[in-house]
């Protein structure tokens, strides 16, 4: 199960009910702020959140909107917080922005307990272990712009009841099997992974484009993914600005999702030119489950389904 909570959905500039962009991602005892929005500090103490176990932040690009909430983060932290490290991913132009921000403006030269890493990435894995993986991909906006992808490896399902009718007993046998090895039971027959492992099953995907002036190259990526979160900043009667900003329309937002077959489409970066219901609209004409981010909004991803938290 990977989980998703939305600390701000604006776009550009902060709204009454909207926060400026940062959200996380949630998975077992992983926590990844994507971007930091000015405020965002104060999102995570309101959701719930907190601090805790906060140690990687993935930028999606370097405008201000996006990272100027760094500087109250790293000066919370660099004061009273018990983070003694910080991990902040992002392209060279958001990194060199965050640089002058955290040590030309907050820290000024001076030598806090935490250690913060600039960590620039290139499109591919980014973290990866046995059963889960992040990887950055490249999003056409302005400078190198990254989306992460999140997903949870296939593995092949433990058939309990057939492990149950084979007489394989519980404990370290089973856990040798799931892991690829046979076992020899006391009566001498011999019980390989086969016997006992389901078909693959795909992995839990979100996929989080972020900001973005175009989709071309996206529909791979998002290919079936369960929830794709994407921007929706302008409505199609004003494409000719989201083309000059490089931002996309709610169309388009909902277009790719059609293309790649997600289960669920989720927009944010909302512009407070237009009201939600008229997003809605534009977006469910071309694909229906489609939903837009509020602040605080919740939700849990399993494969093939989406539940919000309430």
């Amino acid at each position: 199960m990977i989980e998703i909570v939305f600390l701000g959905t604006s776009a550009s500039a902060p709204a009454i009910h909207r926060g400026l962009p940062a959200q996380m991602v949630l998975y077992k005892d992983y926590r990844f702020l994507i971007d930091c929005g000015e405020g965002t500090q104060r999102q995570l103490l309101r959701s719930g959140l907190g601090f805790k176990r906060l140690t990687k932040v993935l930028l999606t690009h370097g405008h201000l909107d996006h990272i100027l909430g760094l500087g109250g983060l790293v000066s919370t932290f660099a004061r009273w917080e018990a983070i003694d490290h910080l991990e902040i991913y992002g392209g060279r132009w958001a990194l060199e922005r965050v640089y002058d921000l955290l040590f030309g403006v907050v820290l000024r030269g001076a030598q806090p307990d935490i250690q913060i890493e600039l960590i620039e990435i290139q499109a591919g894995p980014v973290l990866e272990n046995d059963d889960f993986e992040v990887i950055a991909f490249p999003v056409v906006h302005s400078g190198p712009s990254f989306g992460y992808l999140f997903r949870e490896k296939p593995r092949r399902p433990f058939l309990v009841d057939q492990a149950e009718r084979l007489g394989v007993p519980r404990g370290p046998e089973r856990g040798r099997l799931v892991a690829g090895h046979s076992i020899t039971l006391p009566d001498g027959r011999v019980i390989h992974s086969d016997d006992v492992l389901g078909p693959i099953r795909p992995g839990t995907c979100v996929v989080h484009v972020g900001d973005a002036g175009q989709t071309d190259g996206l529909e791979d990526i998002a290919q079936g993914a369960d929830i794709l979160v994407t921007e929706a900043t302008y409505l199609e009667r004003e494409a000719d600005m989201a083309r000059h900003f490089a931002h996309l329309t709610a169309s388009q937002a909902a277009r790719l999702a059609k293309a790649a077959g997600v289960h669920r489409l989720v927009l944010t970066h909302i512009s407070r030119r237009y009201r939600e219901a008229e997003v809605l609209e534009e977006a469910r004409a071309v694909f229906p489950d489609t939903v837009v981010a509020h602040d605080f909004d919740h939700y849990r991803v399993l494969r093939g389904e989406v539940e919000r938290v309430e």
